[in-house]
């Protein structure tokens, strides 16, 4: 039976998860004025390291099925931060993409609670899309909307998919769509028969 991606991982609990923001930039210096050179590139991602408290096999063998199913970096699945499912802003209202073509580290949206101060925090995790389409952002100042419900989100990676307008925004444990950085998945069991899993993944752009 084929899988179709990207899959869901069972919700078994995480010990630690390690997220990195990736850019592409490159740096230099000119040897003759000694001035720092930089470069910066369209290619921003996130990486992840998650390891998983020990597990009995009855849950570890359910995510053990689910990675091996990826068949290495082939598959792509769903994942998102576990710690800070909701964000630190208030985040009321239905948000929306206001206006298609946006691309850039700026979006306007709007939706939100009319005049509120700190409808979103720094730091707060967005999602936009759905199924292969999920991409996740992390808003990097706070937000305030105006008196009709409008706000400027200024967010990391760059938004380079052009949603469409009217495009529904998620707050509330969004994910986006990541695949492994190895070929296969392993694990190792101790002599209590606790599982040990972890992995290495990082986004699709």
């Amino acid at each position: 039976m084929s899988t179709t991606f990207p899959i869901s991982l069972p919700t078994t609990g995480t010990r630690t998860i390690t997220i990195r923001q990736k850019s592409s930039v490159a740096v230099g210096t000119s040897p003759y004025t000694l001035e720092r050179q930089v470069q910066r590139y369209p290619g921003e991602i996130w990486e992840l390291d998650v390891e998983y408290a020990p597990l009995a096999r009855a849950d570890a063998e359910d995510l053990i099925g689910a990675l091996c199913s990826l068949n290495g970096r082939e598959g792509t699945f769903l994942f998102g931060d576990s710690a800070n499912k909701t964000p630190r802003g208030l985040a009321t209202g239905t948000p929306l993409v206001n206006g298609a073509g946006q691309t850039g580290y700026h979006l306007a949206t709007d939706g939100w609670a009319a005049d509120r101060l700190g409808i979103l925090e720094a730091g707060d995790w967005l999602g936009l899309g759905s199924g292969s389409t999920s991409r996740l952002y992390k808003v990097l100042l706070k937000v305030a909307t105006s008196r009709t419900g409008a706000a400027t989100l200024t967010l990391w990676p760059r938004v380079k998919t052009a949603w469409a307008d009217n495009a529904a925004i998620f707050t509330s444990y969004p994910k986006g769509v990541f695949a492994l950085t190895t070929d296969g998945a392993d694990w190792s069991v101790d002599v209590a028969h606790r599982y040990g899993l972890k992995f290495s993944a990082h986004s699709i752009p």
